[in-house]
């Protein structure tokens, strides 16, 4: 019988891939809800060594992220370019597809 794992598990060894996690944090952004975003945002702090480690690589305190990240979180844009550039992403703007 094939061992069970919780999903984090598999989530976040699959986001310790910088492409995979890409492709995530777009795929989620993609969606158009903020939220689900965040907690896209949230999974790869975590897959990465979580938000204390995240607060170390970034000028932003634990409490900070924490809030930024959270349910009803909403945070500027240079919290938001730290962020994701401690976790080795940056923000771009495409073209959207003609309809």
């Amino acid at each position: 019988m094939a061992e069970l794992r919780r999903y984090e598990e598999f989530l976040d060894e699959t986001l310790q891939d910088p492409a995979e996690a890409a492709a995530y944090l777009d795929a989620c952004l993609e969606g158009g809800d903020p939220n689900v975003f965040l907690l896209a945002l949230r999974d790869v702090a975590r897959a990465r060594g979580g938000i204390a480690k995240l607060a170390e690589n970034t000028s932003l305190n634990r409490e900070h992220l924490y809030r930024m990240l959270s349910e009803n979180g909403n945070p500027e844009l240079r919290s938001l370019e730290a962020l994701l550039d401690a976790l080795g992403f940056r923000l771009s703007i495409t073209l959207k597809e003609a309809s």
